[in-house]
């Protein structure tokens, strides 16, 4: 039977996978929840969309690989979840005294998509002392007592720095998003950037019942995605949180984990990094900006080697106009006769430079540059200096340290003086 199972390329919401196969072709059919009709005849005319339910292979997750997001009206018909059943409530007990029996004294209690705000109502009358803010931008038109209603999205980089929970609570709405992975692994990176460690609770429907007895009814438009235990405690590992408990309740039908947050130990490290790019590079823009000036400026005559890929790059970025800058040679005579993309000079092949010498030759791709240089000799063609871009600067090739050069391309790979300074990531 799996042999005739056609894979399909549909990357998974859950865990990032990329193949799937077929696992339930449900037709055309209009939305379920949220349409709303007025009349028997707008019942009729509802437009319809796509199922075509598909499984991952990775993690077992199901989702619906034709959704497109911009057809849910949650704008104008919030997705309210209705269950007065005495076992919900039941469910809805317990964990509510689970959850209280995990809260420090004063907490500090985050919502995301809380809806009616009726869960964290409860919540925040067991506990007046707690601090209960709840988001959702279809929440309650009116105010709740005890709760902070804040009808906007979470933005974790910001309501976490701002707020520090001790607790958040996501419940039947990780289904409901585009990447119920990237939105998990947004929240664990923004607390270990803010260092914070903090507890967080997530609730979604199983779907392991349905598929083990052929249930059709849970395959509807608006619920685009469906965790199995698998997949639901897949994603939770690749979120890069620390799990504390994964269970099931009411009757298997809904799944949910306790986990921490902030506990990435190489959020800050990456982070810094990358911040400690950001600045040097802008710096290193106005550097080699008025360094490319002073040559152009002081009458020296330069040529730049290589007219596409890094150097076309090199040329975008330090606008190395056509008239400043009008000479570039390259190695490879099919790119000869050609121009560079974006600021027009014509590419002429490396030997012109033997008629027409040059002072100074810039090469923007320094990890060819020792190459370039012997390629030089080889050919006869001399030249003042040759340039390279370095740590924010163009630098002598043959006079300044860097790891370009004459012996191994990685022979000052690990050399300490060139690694950026620890210290200077966090500042």
């Amino acid at each position: 039977m799996t042999e005739s199972l056609a894979l399909r390329d549909a990357q998974c919401p859950a865990c990032g996978d990329h193949v799937a196969v077929p696992l339930f072709e449900g037709g055309r059919r209009p939305l379920a929840t949220l349409a709303w009709p007025q009349s028997r005849q707008e019942a009729r005319d509802l437009p319809t969309y796509p199922l075509d339910f598909v499984r991952c292979i990775g993690c077992g997750h199901v989702f619906n690989a034709a959704f497109d997001y911009r057809h849910i009206p949650y704008s104008e018909k919030p997705n309210l979840m209705f269950n007065t059943g005495s076992g919900w409530a039941a469910f809805i007990a317990s964990l509510r005294t689970t959850i209280l029996g995990r809260l420090p004294e004063k907490p500090v209690v985050v919502e995301i998509g809380c809806g009616d705000a009726s869960f964290l109502r409860e919540l925040a009358a067991a506990c007046p002392e707690g601090r209960f803010i709840g988001f959702d931008p279809h929440g309650p038109s009116h105010d709740v007592p005890g709760v902070d209603f804040r009808a906007e999205l979470f933005d974790a980089a910001v309501h976490l720095a701002t707020l520090r929970p001790d607790l958040i609570i996501s419940r039947h709405v990780l289904e409901h998003l585009r990447s119920p992975l990237g939105f998990i692994q947004r929240l664990s990176v923004a607390a270990a950037l803010n260092e914070l460690t903090l507890s967080a609770y997530f609730e979604v429907p199983c779907i392991d019942i349905a598929l083990a007895t052929y249930r059709t009814v849970d395959f509807y438009y608006e619920h685009s995605s469906q965790f199995t235990s698998r997949s639901f405690h897949r994603m939770l590992v690749r979120s890069g949180v620390e799990i504390l408990d994964v269970d099931t309740g009411y009757s298997g039908e809904v799944i949910y984990g306790y986990v921490r947050l902030g506990t990435c130990p190489t959020a800050r490290e990456i982070a810094g990094q990358a911040a400690m790019f950001v600045k040097a590079t802008e710096r290193a823009l106005q550097q080699t900006f008025e360094q490319l000036t002073a040559l152009h400026q002081s009458g020296t005559s330069v040529a730049i080697w290589g007219g596409t890929g890094k150097s076309a790059a090199f040329m975008h970025r330090h606008a190395v106009d056509a008239e400043r800058f009008p000479t570039v040679v390259d190695s490879d005579p099919a790119k000869v006769g050609s121009f560079v993309p974006g600021t027009g000079q014509e590419i002429r092949f490396r030997d012109w430079l033997l008629d027409h010498p040059v002072e100074v030759v810039i090469i923007p791709a320094q990890w060819r540059a020792r190459d370039i240089v012997a390629e030089m000799t080889d050919a006869g063609i001399t030249t003042t200096r040759i340039l390279i871009e370095h740590r924010g600067q163009l630098i002598d090739y043959h006079r300044d340290h860097h790891p370009y050069g004459s012996s191994s391309p990685t022979s000052h790979a690990t050399d300490e003086n060139l690694l950026p300074d620890k210290d200077e990531q966090y500042r």
